[in-house]
């Protein structure tokens, strides 16, 4: 997984990109009409129900807009809402609150979105070894965000990238010509290139998992597209040898069923790509 330093890199990144996006060479419609010494109140009003995120997100967008903005926070990062919640209150020139409102509720509502659903798949899976990951089913330009709001639902990340662990996947193995020729290709490569990074290997069926289990150091078993009575052979034949993780097509409706399967991890990219944005709104106090 990438560094602490690494992803708040990335967080930066993503809202420098998203304030020259967003405000280019000026918010016109704010320097038309607000006095530049206007001193603003405004509130996060909640109007839906879920698991907040993206407050700690706001603080970092309204000190890179303005530092002088104040915030006055009521609910963290987690908490559950409801209709009518405030979530904090902001003060500040109205400029500045003006030019950060768009990325921050655009931001907030969905991370909060991915947070409720990832609390909903682990509330499922409560009372089994099971845990949730994401996936790289993302928002292209703000992973770190997605990925952020999975950890505050209660969630693991999976890798971040390409570039923090290996999945050899189905093209991967059938490019490399079979599964033990591409394990072997990549040991090879990793120890040319003084890399230690975790290996997980997909497999389609009971034939090519015996034939995984034939190589060390294999860090996960991807367990894809079986079906519940093939996943708790597969679970057995692995027998702790390594981590296993189910994944295709996974829904809420069908975790709870994998987790009973006896795997360590589930992966479903519903946690991101099938949300619907929590709805929230900045208002003027």
């Amino acid at each position: 997984m990438i560094s602490p330093e690494q992803f708040e890199k990335e967080i930066e990144i993503i809202i420098k990109n998203a304030i020259r996006e967003d405000v280019g060479d000026g918010d016109h419609s704010s320097l038309a009409c607000i006095p530049k010494n206007a001193i603003g109140k405004a509130k996060l009003l909640v109007k839906d129900e879920g698991i907040l995120a993206g407050v700690d997100f706001a603080r970092k967008v309204f000190q890179y807009v303005d530092p002088e903005m104040r915030m006055e926070v009521l609910m963290k990062d987690g908490d559950p809402v409801k209709r009518g919640d405030i979530a904090f209150f902001l003060e500040g020139s109205s400029q500045s609150i003006l030019k950060a409102e768009r990325l921050v509720l655009n931001a907030m509502q969905r991370m909060s979105a991915i947070a409720t659903k990832t609390a909903e798949f682990v509330k499922k899976l409560e009372g089994t070894r099971t845990r949730i990951l994401d996936t790289r089913k993302t928002t292209p330009g703000i992973r770190a965000l997605e990925k952020w709001a999975v950890k505050i639902g209660g969630g693991e990340n999976h890798r971040f990238a390409l570039y923090d662990m290996i999945m050899l996947k189905d093209n991967h193995i059938d490019f490399a010509g079979g599964v033990t020729e591409a394990i072997e290709k990549t040991k090879e490569y990793l120890k040319q290139n003084g890399l230690e990074l975790k290996i997980i290997v997909e497999a389609r069926n009971m034939e090519e998992i015996r034939e995984i289990l034939k190589s060390e150091g294999i860090y996960r078993i991807l367990i894809d597209n079986f079906s519940y009575e093939e996943t708790r052979k597969a679970v057995e034949l692995i027998d702790g040898k390594c981590l296993t993780e189910s994944s295709g097509g996974i829904t809420l409706e069908t975790a709870r069923n994998y987790a009973e399967c006896g795997v360590d991890f589930i992966s479903s990219g519903a946690l991101t790509h099938s949300v619907h944005n929590m709805d929230l709104s900045l208002k003027a106090v």
